[in-house]
Parts: C-alpha cells; structure tokens; sequence
C-alpha cells in the first residue's frame, strides 16, 4: 500500500536491502520495493547460504510457458479488529502489483483467530491439491511457520514471509526489528518530553501478548532506552512482566483502568501492539488526561483521536497493508525477471502534525475496491 503522508519525522531505517539499495514506488512513500537482488539461475535454481533452491518442475514450466501461477497469501487471522482488515486491503493490492509483473491467480487464507496450528492446516491443505505456486506467509510467532516454510521450498515452492520475525528458509522476511523499533520509540518520547518540558519518572510496558518475540523486543528496547536516558527512571512493569491486556478492546480498556487505578503513580504507557487507544480511553475516563500519557503502533482512528487530545504521543505505522502486499510483487520479480525483492521496511512515527494526513490515508486502504 502506499503513503502519502508528509512526515515531519524522520523514518528510522530499521533493515538494510539486500543485495544493495532497492527503488520504492515512484509516486509514494510505499516501502514495497520495485527492486532487488538478480540471482544467478534464478527462478529455477537458487544458491543460498541454507542450500540450494530448485524450483518445483511443474511451476518451471508454468514460468517458461508464461501461464499464470497460483499466488497464495496466508496471514494471521482474518477476524481481528483493526488489524485484519488492514491486512486484506494489503492483499489485494500486492495481487494487483504482481499482475503488472507477471500474471497471478491470487488467494488469501487466515484462521479467523489467531490458531497457528490452523493457519499451518490451511497452508498443507492448499499444498497438497496443488494450489501453492509461490506463497507469502505472516507467522504467529517466530518458529510457529519455520518447518512448513522449509518443507515448501524443499519442494521447490518460493516462500516469502512477512510481518513477524521468522527463522525459516524463506528468500525475504520482510518485517520490522522489534529491539529497534522499542529503540525508535524510546528516542521520540524523550525528545517529546524535552520539547515539551515533561519530567516523567514512572513508565510502563504492556501488550496484547508479552511473551511474543517481536513484543518483547519493542518493550526491552523502550524500557533500556528510557532508563539510559533516565536513570531513576522507574518501570512498573518491563518486558520481564509486560501488562497483557489482551487484544479484545473491552477487555484491554477495562485492564488499563484497573491498572491505573491500583497504579496511581504511573506517568506513562507503552502499548506495544493494537490496544493504545484503549489506554487512551481509560485514561480519559480516569480524568488523567495530561497526568498519563502512551505510545503505541500501528494506526487506528482510536489512536488518531488519542494524539489529537494529547494523550497520545505517536502511532508507530509498522505498514501492515505493505507487509500484506509484498508477497504480490515479491513472488511475480522472483519468477519473471529472478530478482529476489529485500526487506525494505521502517518504522514511521505519526504525530500530531501527520495526524490529518494519516486519517485519510487510513480511510484509503480500508475502503479501496
């Protein structure tokens, strides 16, 4: 999907292309590359630093035939607030980008909750009536994809995957790095709190799961920055024993107000997932508007209206609808031209001046045909 905000803030450059710098959409900010690595014998035969790649003989003659490939998409749920449709407007443009390449049959499969035992259920299903010829996959967790993704390109099936930190043998993780994203958001607190005379001294970490790699990492990364920066700073709860407030929005509001309420003292929130603008609720209903303030990722309209308030310092975009839409182009560059497309993503912070911009960007990916 494509940006168009105009970002007084700079981009924190989380990843370094592989194989090089990689050209992004002319006409936007989109962090989907146009781009990347030509490997020598690819798309028939790939050597890596894991082994080597042999594309499966029945979709080689697919590419030399020019006939169209079955593109499978696999992600998380399809059932989860603000996140979900995101990502199912992030499909159908990456469906829409590859075409351009190289002609797609497309096809978007999710549990409608998270089930990572299903989404691997429905990713073999596919597999075994032949109806995977390329695939991009968004893990549950780091590990809960990695010995399908090895089976698919044992099989000669390209495999990107997306949005989650992953350890299989996929061509492109094309995601954020949590450490540094936690970094990123420690860095613009702090210049929040000096541009705007803040003395805040008591913070805390939470999240819909905690325990999750990239949750921890975004929370150890915030919490080693703040105490760095401030030495008596003090963490109610750190990446050690995150506030999991889950990622139902009644049940995440009415976690922050218990925690606020038995936490008096606590100046500042970090939601590491999709429930700050339930923080941000809770805070307002608490009357601690300019008392308590949160950072949170990903860009919803709750979120939007927090940063309006004031309450909301930013809204980390980790690009969900490009996250999505990378499988697209990544699998039409390997297959036409053998180009493998790097991880090109970064983290971009919207505050209150990008709010505005923001809003109509978001109306824009959750409304496109």
């Amino acid at each position: 999907m494509k940006l168009k905000l105009k970002l007084h803030v700079a981009a924190i450059a989380l990843v370094g292309a592989v194989g090089g710098s990689a050209a992004l959409a002319a006409d936007s900010q989109s962090q989907i590359p146009t781009s990347g690595e030509k490997v020598a014998g690819a798309p028939f035969e790939v050597k890596r630093d894991w082994g080597t790649f042999k594309l499966a003989d029945r979709i080689a003659a697919k590419v030399k035939a020019g006939e169209k490939i079955n593109y499978v998409f696999s992600y998380q749920a399809s059932g989860i607030p603000l996140f979900s449709p995101q990502f199912a407007a992030g499909f159908e443009t990456g469906c829409k980008l590859g075409n351009a390449i190289y002609p797609l049959d497309c096809a978007s499969i999710a549990p409608v909750q998270t089930d990572a035992n299903q989404q691997i259920s429905q990713i073999e299903a596919k597999l075994a009536a032949g109806e995977i010829d390329c695939i991009s996959i968004e893990p549950v967790t780091s590990d809960s994809t990695t010995a399908i993704v090895n089976k698919l390109m044992d099989q000669g099936i390209p495999v990107f995957t997306d949005g989650v930190t992953s350890r299989g043998h996929e061509f492109t993780n094309f995601t954020q790095i949590p450490q540094l994203e936690g970094e990123t958001a420690g860095k613009i607190v702090l210049d929040w709190m000096k541009a705007n005379n803040k003395d805040l001294k008591v913070f805390a970490v939470s999240g819909g799961d905690p325990t999750q790699f990239w949750a921890q990492g975004r929370m150890k990364g915030f919490h080693e920055t703040i105490a760095k920066a401030i030495p008596d700073a003090k963490f109610v709860t750190t990446e050690a024993n995150g506030l999991n407030v889950s990622y139902d929005p009644g049940q995440t509001y009415d976690t922050y107000r218990t925690f606020l309420s038995a936490n008096p003292d606590v100046q500042f929130i970090e939601n590491v997932d999709i429930g700050a603008e339930h923080a941000d609720r809770a805070i307002t209903s608490l009357n601690k508007a300019g008392q308590v303030f949160t950072i949170g990722w990903n860009v919803s309209k709750g979120q939007l209206d927090g940063i309006d308030k004031g309450i909301q310092v930013a809204a980390l975009d980790q690009r969900w609808s490009d996250q999505a839409a990378f499988g697209g182009p990544a699998c039409a560059q390997f297959l036409k031209n053998g180009v493998i497309l790097p991880n090109t993503q970064t983290l971009l912070p919207v505050m209150k001046d990008q709010v505005a911009g923001a809003r109509a960007e978001l109306d824009r990916i959750l409304n496109q045909k």
